[in-house]
C-alpha cells in the first residue's frame, strides 16, 4: 500500500514536470520550425533561400567563429595559469583567496556592461589611457570583442581548470621526479596530461559562450557583425522579418548542439584518481614569481574594467569634468522609471530562484530518489542537455513566436519561465549529483517507519540537501540579475529589467545610467553572496 502511494506521488511530481517542460521547450521548438519554414502559410525553403544567399550570415557567422575560437584560447591560456598559482605554488594563501575571488567577480555583473566599462577604461578617453598617455588599440569591433569574451568566460574557465587540478593526485609529481623527470618534463607529465580534456572542455565552453552571448557585441561590437547581433536586427531592427529570424535563430542552434556533443564526448578524458595525497609543494621562487605576475596582470585587467563601472557615475561630466558630484546618483534615484526597472529585475529574479529551486529538486528527485525507478525520469537528463543547447536568443525568440498572441505574453510569468528553461541544465546536473550521493536507503527505513515519500523528502533529505540548495538558489537569482540574451525579446514596456533597459539607454549615450544601474546589479549579487557565505557557515557549525 505504501509502495503504491510512494509511486503516485513521484508520478505526480514527475509528470508535472514533464507537462511544465512540454509547454516551454517542446512547444516553442515547434514554434520556432513552423515559422523557419512558413511562407505565406505553405510549408517552404523561402526563407532559407533569402538568409543563406545573400553571403551576410556566412560573414557573421565566420566573424562569430573567429573571435570566439580566439577568445576562447586566451581565456584558458590564463585561466590555467591563474589556476595554477591558486594550486601548485607556494605563494601567501591571503593572495590565494585573492585570486580566486577576484576571477569570479565579472559573473556578478551583466556582459553587456562589459562593452562600455572597457570603452571607458581603454578608449581614446578611456581611464587608463589618460594615465598610461596612449591607447593600446581601437577596442571598437574585433579586438574590444576579443577582450570583453575573455572577461565574460575567464570566471567559468578558471573555476573549471582549478576544481579539476585540485584533484590532481600530487603524490606522481613526486614520482616523476623520483624517475629522475626535469621539471619541465613533471610538469607536463603529472599536471598538463591529467588536465587535457579538462583544458579542452574550457576551450569548448568559453567558445560557446562567446559564440551565443549578444550584450557584449551589442555594447562594443561597433560594424564587426556577429551572428547574434545580425538575429537581433533581424528580429526587431527597422524591418523585422520573424521568418528569417526563426532561420538565422536554426542557424546558431547548430554550433551550439556541436559543442554540446563534443563537451560530452570529452567527459570520457577526465582522469580519476581513488587517494589523494597533499604533498608539500617544492619551492620555487622563479616559478611562484612568473605565475603571481601572470596572475596579477590578468586581475589588473578585470579591475580596472570595473573600478570605472563603480566610480565613473560619481564625476560630473566625464572626460570632461572629472570633479566629485552625486548628481548622477540623485538623478537615478529620483527616475521612476528606472526605480521600477530594477523593481521588476528585483520580483523577476527572486522569483526565477524560489521557482527553480523548486523544479530542479523536483526533477532531481524523480531522477535519483525514486526506488522503483519509475519509467522515463532519464527524459529529465535529455531535457537537460537540450535546454543546455539553447542558446539564450533562440530561446527568446521561440518564447516571442510561441507566446506573443497569449495572456503571459508582456508578464512577468513569461520571463521567469524563460529563465528557468535557459538556466535549468547546471543546478539540475549539481542537484542530481548531491542526491547521488546521499543514502540510499533512507526512503526504504522512512517507508518501513510508516512514512510516505513525500515526508522522506521533506524531513530527511530537505535538510540534507539544504547546502546544495542554497547555491542553487543563489546561482539562479545572479543569473536572473544578469542576464540579457534570453530575455531581450520578451521584455515589454512594462516588463523590462536592467539588463534590457541598459541596452536601450545606450542608444541615448546614458552611460552614466547605465553604470549606475549595473552597480544595483553588483551590490545585490554582492549582499546575496555574502548572505548565502553567512548561512553556510551556520549549516556548518550544526
Amino acid at each position: 500500500m505504501i509502495s503504491r502511494i510512494q509511486n503516485k506521488q513521484v508520478r505526480t511530481v514527475f509528470y508535472s514536470v514533464l507537462i511544465f517542460f512540454c509547454i516551454f521547450i517542446a512547444w516553442p521548438a515547434f514554434t520556432l520550425l513552423k515559422n523557419a519554414f512558413e511562407y505565406r502559410h505553405s510549408f517552404s525553403f523561402v526563407n532559407f533561400n533569402a538568409v543563406f544567399s545573400g553571403g551576410k550570415i556566412w560573414s557573421a557567422f565566420f566573424n562569430s567563429c573567429k573571435v570566439s575560437i580566439i577568445s576562447s584560447v586566451i581565456t584558458t591560456v590564463f585561466a590555467f595559469v591563474m589556476a595554477y598559482t591558486v594550486t601548485f605554488t607556494n605563494i601567501p594563501s591571503w593572495l590565494k583567496k585573492t585570486f580566486r575571488t577576484l576571477a569570479v567577480f565579472p559573473m556578478l555583473l551583466p556582459t553587456i556592461t562589459y562593452g562600455f566599462a572597457i570603452i571607458y577604461s581603454f578608449g581614446k578617453n578611456g581611464l587608463l589611457t589618460k594615465i598610461l598617455g596612449f591607447q593600446f588599440f581601437d577596442f571598437y569591433g574585433f579586438y574590444g570583442l576579443i577582450f570583453g569574451y575573455v572577461v565574460y568566460t575567464f570566471p567559468i574557465s578558471f573555476t573549471l581548470i582549478k576544481n579539476t587540478m585540485e584533484y590532481i593526485d600530487r603524490r606522481f609529481i613526486v614520482v616523476c621526479r623520483v624517475m629522475g623527470d626535469n621539471s619541465i618534463k613533471t610538469f607536463f607529465t603529472a599536471i598538463l596530461g591529467p588536465l587535457a580534456g579538462t583544458i579542452a572542455v574550457s576551450v569548448v565552453q568559453s567558445f560557446f559562450l562567446a559564440f551565443t552571448d549578444f550584450g557584449i557585441p551589442a555594447s562594443i561590437g561597433g560594424r564587426y557583425t556577429v551572428i547574434s547581433t545580425m538575429l537581433y536586427n533581424t528580429m526587431l531592427g527597422s524591418l523585422p522579418d520573424f521568418h528569417q529570424g526563426a532561420v538565422i535563430a536554426l542557424f546558431m542552434l547548430v554550433p551550439s548542439i556541436f559543442s554540446i556533443l563534443l563537451l560530452n564526448y570529452l567527459q570520457r578524458f577526465n582522469v580519476r584518481y581513488n587517494k589523494l595525497s597533499n604533498d608539500a609543494i617544492k619551492a620555487n621562487p622563479v616559478r611562484d614569481i612568473a605565475c603571481s605576475l601572470v596572475s596579477f596582470v590578468v586581475v589588473f585587467a578585470i579591475i580596472s574594467i570595473f573600478i570605472v563601472v563603480i566610480c565613473s557615475p560619481f564625476v560630473k561630466a566625464w572626460p570632461y569634468d572629472t570633479s566629485f558630484s552625486l548628481d548622477n546618483f540623485t538623478s537615478v534615484l529620483g527616475d521612476k522609471s528606472l526605480n521600477r526597472v530594477f523593481a521588476n529585475s528585483l520580483v523577476i529574479s527572486l522569483l526565477t530562484a524560489v521557482f527553480g529551486t523548486g523544479l530542479v529538486f523536483a526533477s532531481a528527485l524523480c531522477c535519483e530518489r525514486n526506488k522503483n525507478k519509475l519509467h522515463g525520469t532519464k527524459t529529465l537528463v535529455a531535457i537537460a542537455q537540450v535546454s543546455n543547447a539553447i542558446p539564450g536568443m533562440v530561446l527568446g525568440i521561440a518564447f516571442l513566436l510561441t507566446f506573443r498572441k497569449t495572456p503571459i505574453h508582456n508578464t512577468l510569468i513569461i520571463i521567469v519561465a524563460c529563465n528557468l528553461i535557459h538556466f535549468f541544465a547546471t543546478p539540475f546536473l549539481m542537484m542530481k549529483g548531491a542526491l547521488e550521493k546521499m543514502n540510499a536507503s533512507w526512503e526504504t527505513t522512512a517507508a518501513v517507519l510508516g512514512d510516505n515519500w513525500i515526508k522522506t523528502v521533506v524531513r530527511i533529505i530537505t535538510p540534507n540537501a539544504l547546502p546544495t540548495l542554497l547555491e542553487i538558489f543563489v546561482y539562479l537569482f545572479i543569473n536572473g540579475m544578469v542576464t540579457v540574451s534570453a530575455i531581450v525579446f520578451i521584455a515589454g514596456a512594462k516588463t523590462m529589467v536592467i539588463t534590457t533597459k541598459i541596452q536601450e539607454l545606450q542608444h541615448f549615450a546614458k552611460f552614466n545610467e547605465i553604470f549606475i544601474l549595473s552597480i544595483y546589479i553588483l551590490f545585490t549579487n554582492l549582499i546575496l553572496k555574502s548572505v548565502k557565505g553567512i548561512v553556510n557557515i551556520k549549516l556548518n557549525n550544526k
